[in-house]
């Protein structure tokens, strides 16, 4: 068993790869003609997204959409990156929300919090260790 892939759900699917685009520089890989799903290439794991209306059809209970939730949900996206200040800023200046400011933990790592223009938490943090 692996982790394939993350799904999130959210009101347009094509903004969201543009902002992940922008914001962190990853590389689209697929956006189907529909624009209800799309990838983007993010390593060994892709990172997807599927238009709210698909997950209605998957979900006969429905959904909770983090883009209309004042809060992030309890989940998050973890991205790795040598320096997190900048990356903060980059997310900032795509159309991010700051949630937490880079701050080093306890343990060493930093960290900082943005919510992607979906409502998405993203966690950005340098490597353990490092």
């Amino acid at each position: 068993m692996k982790l394939g892939y993350t799904i999130v759900y959210v009101p347009d699917v094509e903004a969201s790869l543009v902002f992940f685009e922008k914001a962190f520089g990853f590389e689209r890989r697929f956006l189907h003609e529909s624009g209800t799903y799309g990838e983007l290439a993010t390593g060994e794991t892709t990172l997807s997204f599927a238009a709210h209306e698909l997950g209605h059809t998957n979900f006969e209970g429905g959904h909770v959409a983090a883009s209309e939730s004042a809060l992030p949900l309890g989940m998050e996206l973890g991205l790795v990156t040598p320096d997190v200040a900048a990356a903060h800023v980059r997310a900032l200046q795509a159309g991010a929300r700051e949630w937490a400011a880079p701050s080093q933990k306890p343990w060493g790592q930093v960290v900082s919090y943005v919510r992607s223009p979906d409502g998405t938490l993203i966690e950005l943090c340098s490597p353990m260790g490092a």
